[in-house]
């Protein structure tokens, strides 16, 4: 029955996000009530500090505690491995893209991704030559706009 319930409030919070961030963290909450292991509810807890409320630290913390739950939550690797980008700590996501490429079942395509984004980062960020910066920012292009488009959920 507590599964049952859990799984509601991860479903309402995955419905609210990003759009009602209050029915989330609500949702989210209930939830992690009824098992604060959850990596779901975690993960998107993580999602909030992270994306809306740009509390990198906060998000790491809390992505490194689901993944210390369950490290075969690889619905968490993508958002960690966004956090680590994000706060510059580019050497750790290298780490953790090698270490998640080795995990038996992680989307190796999406960690590849993201490990061409790293390597373009840290190129843009020793470079000085604005035709190189030019070349970077078009081959990140590339690469992003060569990943499948997440649908955008409609607000209601």
């Amino acid at each position: 029955m507590g599964t049952h319930i859990l799984n509601n409030y991860i479903f309402k919070a995955l419905d609210a996000y990003p759009y009602e961030l209050e029915k989330a963290t609500e949702a989210i909450n209930y939830a992690l009530s009824y098992n604060e292991k959850d990596t779901m509810a975690l993960c998107l807890k993580g999602r909030i500090y992270a994306e809306t409320l740009k509390d990198y630290d906060k998000a790491k913390i809390i992505y490194t505690e689901a993944l210390a739950e369950n490290i075969n939550a690889f619905h968490i690797y993508p958002h960690y491995i966004n956090v680590l980008l994000w706060n510059e700590d580019y050497e750790e996501a290298e780490r953790f893209i090698d270490f998640a490429l080795k995990v038996k079942g992680s989307d190796k395509v999406e960690l590849y991704h993201k490990k061409a984004l790293n390597k373009i980062k840290l190129a843009k960020r020793f470079n000085y030559d604005s035709s190189n910066i030019y070349d970077l920012k078009e081959s990140e292009s590339r690469i992003k706009d060569k990943m499948p488009k997440k649908a955008k959920k409609k607000k209601k």
